[in-house]
């Protein structure tokens, strides 16, 4: 006979016997059994039993597994039950009513910085089988979805092919994209990706060996999983002989600006010429001028991922509009739905810019860009406020390498949208003036390219499952890049995600603290965070953690869907390290 602790339970267990067992009643002290197969009260046993068994992940949450034992249970140690009997012979239990009564041990959390990786993450992560989160309706309804429009877009183009080569060629493209589909509604194990000539794949598979390594779509990380989706898109068209720069979201991206008519000539009708103070106004008035215009844009920037004129869900048109007018009154409106606010420091920030420059002449900023289309155009005209203004010298922009999360911009969206603004047809219905006032900003912008002032890069780690707490060691050339930037401001929903390792840290858990290396490396730039809350991280909220907690507390119980609803938003700023020598070893 063997004693053997599974699941966290003691078991007596007699392997390869078959005999007959009897069992007393229940406990009659109130206690209740663990989950064990129950049998009359003399059986015969099977040669092997199927339990499911109490266990627990690496977050500390329980669950249940099914174990097959070729094995005979004979008893479970617990107080008042008489001695089961094997053969006619008594089984001799252990009586533990003089020991210490058990401890529920619970994980700590954040995890310490050891024992924190791309799995466990420092609080625990959203997984795609957690039902309450968002994770489980977008691995099992959203991405299935997504995945099937993408389909239906390369079977608009495959109708529009006359040659054979490139119809062959796309037909496959669609068949690994079913695959794909297929995998994913059927939960499957991620598999390494194919070697098809992207500088990320040893990344990619050096993860999924080192963390993933068994894990499915919906019992690893949501982040990891989600992104290994699109990567695994990627892929339908990358080993293809034709159509390897496939983008199935172009159409899409595009339409979405195309739709944003009014608010694109609200501001082109405002920027199209190189904004001026007015006459007369004093030192202090010009200050508080740019100031009131910094904080406008911001929340222009802040609010640009949403289409055509829905920069806020729930709001009227003439709310949204107030975002583009001047004046105290109107940003206090419309600063109640950012929660976490660090606007006044940001904007100090970026005042002091001018002063810390070696030439006056402004600093370096770069935005890792989120979406295409319209969010992209107010990125722009942000950054060209920040030009003219004198407050940054230089701009640096972002993008993905490849088609990325829907709408994420990349080097084609990014020349789409300047040459449309300069050369495009969008907007049949406008006028020769507002047409114009577009072009004339187009082409500004495109000068701002020739001269070196706006600079577009690509660099592979965006594109990988990696949050961002692993640049340091995974891309440490990106982060050397970024120490050397005077602010750098992380636009949208996925980049704060991967800012704060996407898990489910308290809501008053401050910004330093969620983005751990990010701010806390030698040599961390300024980090800010301008993101519309749609996924189920939140942080930075309150002064204190009784304020930040109860803030999100009162909304859970008020507004259950509002982690989702593009509704709220956070403006968050990291002070980092910036200036220190970045430790490379």
């Amino acid at each position: 006979m063997l004693n053997h602790i599974v699941g966290g339970r003691l078991f007596a267990v007699i392997l390869k016997f078959k005999s007959t067992l009897a069992f007393s009643g229940p406990p009659n002290d109130g206690t209740t059994s663990t989950r064990v197969p129950s049998f009359p009260r003399t059986t015969t046993i099977p040669d092997s039993l199927h339990l499911s068994l109490p266990v627990r992940n690496n977050d500390g949450e329980n669950e249940s597994a099914t174990c097959i034992f070729d094995i005979v249970v004979s008893c479970i140690v617990m107080k008042n039950i008489n001695d089961p009997v094997v053969g006619g012979i008594p089984v001799k239990r252990l009586k533990l009513s003089n020991l210490p009564a058990k401890h529920d041990f619970k994980m700590t959390f954040p995890r310490t910085p050891g024992s924190i990786d791309p799995n466990n993450p420092p609080w625990p992560a959203y997984r795609g089988y957690h039902t309450y989160s968002f994770a489980n309706a977008t691995m099992g309804h959203r991405l299935p979805t997504i995945l099937g429009k993408a389909i239906d877009d390369v079977v608009y183009t495959l109708n529009e092919q006359s040659d054979e080569d490139l119809i062959v060629d796309l037909v496959q493209c669609i068949e690994r994209m079913d695959s794909l589909k297929s995998e994913l509604q059927e939960h499957a194990k991620l598999r390494p990706i194919i070697d098809d000539g992207e500088a990320d794949v040893a990344l990619w598979n050096k993860a999924i060996v080192k963390y993933f390594r068994g894990k499915d779509f919906m019992n690893a990380p949501w982040l990891f999983a989600e992104a290994y989706k699109y990567r695994r898109l990627r892929e339908c068209f990358s080993v293809s002989k034709y159509w390897s720069n496939y983008d199935v979201f172009f159409r899409q991206k595009c339409d979405t600006f195309s739709r944003s008519n009014e608010a694109v000539f609200e501001l082109s009708g405002r920027f199209g010429e190189p904004f001026k103070h007015a006459e007369n106004l004093s030192s202090s008035e010009k200050a508080e001028s740019l100031r009131l215009m910094f904080l406008e844009l911001t929340q222009v920037c802040l609010w640009g991922n949403s289409t055509d004129l829905s920069l806020l869900i729930n709001m009227t048109e003439e709310q949204i509009k107030s975002l583009q007018s001047t004046g105290g009154e109107a940003l206090a409106e419309t600063e109640k739905n950012i929660l976490g606010n660090h606007m006044s420091r940001l904007w100090e920030v970026v005042r002091d810019l001018n002063k810390d420059s070696v030439n006056t002449g402004g600093g370096r900023i770069d935005f890792v860009l989120d979406n295409a289309g319209f969010e992209l155009y107010c990125d722009c005209v942000y950054a060209d406020f920040l030009l003219q203004s004198g407050l940054a010298s230089e701009i640096r922009f972002h993008g993905k390498r490849y088609p990325w999360f829907v709408s994420d911009v990349t080097r084609k969206d990014w020349a789409w949208l300047l040459n449309s603004m300069v050369y495009g047809q969008l907007f049949p219905k406008a006028t020769e003036q507002e047409k114009e006032g577009l072009k004339r900003l187009g082409l500004r912008w495109k000068q701002y390219e020739k001269e070196g002032k706006w600079i577009y890069e690509q660099h592979p780690f965006w594109c990988t499952g990696y949050t961002f707490w692993e640049m340091l060691n995974e891309a440490p050339d990106l982060f050397l890049h970024l120490s050397k930037s005077d602010l750098v401001i992380f636009k949208g929903d996925l980049n704060h995600r991967k800012l704060t390792y996407d898990c489910a840290a308290p809501y008053s858990t401050s910004f330093d603290v969620s983005i751990g290396p990010m701010a806390s490396n030698a040599g961390a730039p300024k980090v800010c965070s301008l993101r519309t809350i749609k996924s189920d991280v939140v942080v930075g909220l309150g002064s204190n953690p009784q304020e930040g907690d109860a803030i999100g507390e009162n909304l859970d119980k008020e507004e259950p869907g509002w982690k989702i609803s593009g509704k709220y938003a956070v403006v968050l700023l990291s002070e980092g390290r910036p200036g220190e020598q970045v430790n490379l070893v």
